[in-house]
């Protein structure tokens, strides 16, 4: 087991990451900002090491110094917690070159995984079912307007190492997929050094369903079962649930299983994500995601795991010591994602300093922030303050319990996404589980 680990991220996600150290034995390095000179990551690690300025590129995007900071402080291995670093080949790279073990998959398995063209292929060898599109990057427009009457319109133009919305356009015609393909490759270039763009059939109203997976970097693999991640508002997540409230035990058996034997039969290493979309009975797979997700906390109280713990010891070289047999849902659970932003202004972002603070509580009740009375939250980066996470014995029970966690909160300073979420919570349509990525659109 390792001895130190440096977490080269911030928030709640640091915090998460150092409190499974300490439960574990292990020592801890926070790196932070000026900005976060105040931070709570910062705070709860046994060392911190200040990397730079406020913006991400000079702090948490900067590589040397974060590498600069495992060394002087002597951290064998490197946890990047999501977002940043986490995804970051060079990184990977850069970490084995200095003998400090990434927390994380293989660069190898990185590499091929986030080439979502790649991705596809390794998915259809695996049988796991993908949308109709192109076989790879696409060439040209020409190419594209091939390939999109060959699958039927609407068809999706996607950033082949994209993510997050980034471009991504949908094109109703040839008319629309002329004007959207150049800037589609603009944007992926802009925002991810490569402007590869590859096209896939479009969904018009599907569920956002992922699979959550962890290797041992050997060949074995387990599914710890899935999310809904349908309530999204530009392709950004708002709320996830474990298990998915409209799936059957033989269709989520199915999928699981897939999903369980791509993650093996490419060795992946530590947790990762299968992204499916659903849609009238059917799956198709989206991507993987190498690293741990956001809403990763629901799939640990429904299945009694704890990932992060995983991931550290798998990096670590121990074996998984658990079996597909010994994971088993219990329960419901639910995340709200808690913005600092307002949702009456067009989800504008609102920074300021936290005030009155009250965090709710009770059983069942997991609260994963980095905000304290009195902390002024910087405006340079995700909007992210807390996610309130509940389980209940069933979905109604945990949709119960999240309303009343939601009505504790209070916080002055600065507004929230948190009546947002109370509001949702008493829709119809979610209540009956039956709400599409469509759903904020059509319903709030």
């Amino acid at each position: 087991m390792f001895n130190k680990i440096l977490i080269a991220n911030r928030g709640e996600i640091a915090i998460r990451v150092i409190r499974a150290c300490k439960e574990l034995g292990i020592k801890t390095v926070a790196v932070y900002s000026k900005a976060d000179s105040m931070s709570l990551h910062r705070m709860l690690a046994d060392e911190a090491v200040c990397i730079g300025e406020a913006a991400s590129i000079d702090s948490y995007l900067y590589i040397p110094n974060i590498i600069s900071a495992a060394q002087i402080t002597g951290a064998e291995a490197i946890h990047p917690g999501y977002g940043f670093l986490s995804e970051n080949q060079n990184f990977v790279e850069i970490c084995e070159a200095h003998d400090i073990k990434f927390i994380g998959p293989s660069l190898n398995t990185m590499m091929n995984m986030s080439d979502k063209a790649m991705a596809k292929r390794i998915a259809r060898e695996a049988s796991v079912p993908v949308l109709p599109g192109s076989e790879g990057a696409v060439k040209d427009v020409e190419d594209a307007k091939t390939i999109a009457k060959e699958v039927g319109f609407p068809v999706i133009i996607k950033a082949s190492f994209g993510g997050g919305g980034r471009g991504m356009r949908i094109a109703r015609d040839l008319k629309e997929l002329s004007h959207y393909f150049e800037i589609a490759q603009n944007e992926a270039l802009s925002a991810f050094g490569n402007p590869d763009v590859y096209i896939e059939k479009f969904v018009e109203n599907p569920k956002h369903i992922e699979v959550q997976v962890l290797g041992d970097g050997k060949g074995k693999a387990l599914y710890l079962y899935e999310r809904d991640c349908s309530v999204q508002r530009k392709h950004q997540k708002l709320i996830e649930e474990s298990p998915c409230p409209v799936l059957d035990d033989a269709q989520r058996e199915d999928i699981c299983k897939r999903a369980a034997s791509l993650a093996a039969m490419i060795k992946y290493e530590g947790a990762g994500t299968l992204e499916f979309l659903y849609d009238k009975g059917q799956f198709f797979f989206m991507e993987m995601n190498t690293r741990l997700q956001v809403e990763h906390g629901v799939s640990e109280m429904v299945c009694n795991q704890d990932l992060v713990k995983w991931q550290i010891k798998i990096a670590a070289g121990e074996e998984l010591t658990i079996d597909q047999e010994d994971i088993k849902i219990n329960g419901h659970a639910i995340e709200c994602r808690i913005n600092a932003e307002d949702p009456e202004n067009n989800f504008m972002p609102d920074a300021g300093k936290a005030e009155q603070l009250i965090f709710p509580g009770g059983p069942n009740v997991r609260i994963d922030s980095f905000i304290y009375s009195g902390y002024e939250i910087p405006p340079y980066y995700d909007s992210m303050v807390a996610k309130f996470l509940v389980w209940g014995n069933d979905r109604e029970e945990a949709i119960n319990r999240m309303k009343r966690v939601l009505s504790e909160f209070k916080v002055e300073g600065f507004s929230t996404t948190a009546d947002f979420h109370a509001k949702v919570m008493d829709n119809k349509t979610f209540t009956n589980g039956k709400y599409t990525t469509k759903f904020l659109e059509e319903n709030v």
